[in-house]
């Protein structure tokens, strides 16, 4: 355990920190599950929706440090050609 006051206090910064960090990631995962869900299953305008806030959700991390901006936006793109791929898909059959 820290013993100096300034340690005590990078310490106490840190525990703070990663508590609002995990807050962050563990939303930006349930958003990629609740997204990729309705992918395979929900309609066109559920999907769009859904990437929408995912989109706002992954931006929203980045702002706050907790991704990078070059995964996020590899992540946005990945998502978005998923969604369209199984859009096409339907549409074809």
């Amino acid at each position: 355990m820290a013993n100096h006051p300034s340690a005590e206090k990078r310490h106490r910064q840190t525990v703070r920190r990663t508590a609002r960090n995990q807050a962050l990631r563990t939303r930006v995962r349930s958003a990629v599950k609740k997204l990729r869900a309705s992918v395979g299953t929900a309609d066109a305008e559920s999907v769009a929706t859904e990437l929408r806030a995912v989109t706002r959700t992954l931006d929203k991390a980045v702002s706050k440090g907790v991704l990078h901006r070059n995964n996020a936006s590899r992540r946005i793109s990945r998502l978005a050609k998923q969604a369209a791929r199984e859009a096409a898909a339907k549409r074809a059959s």
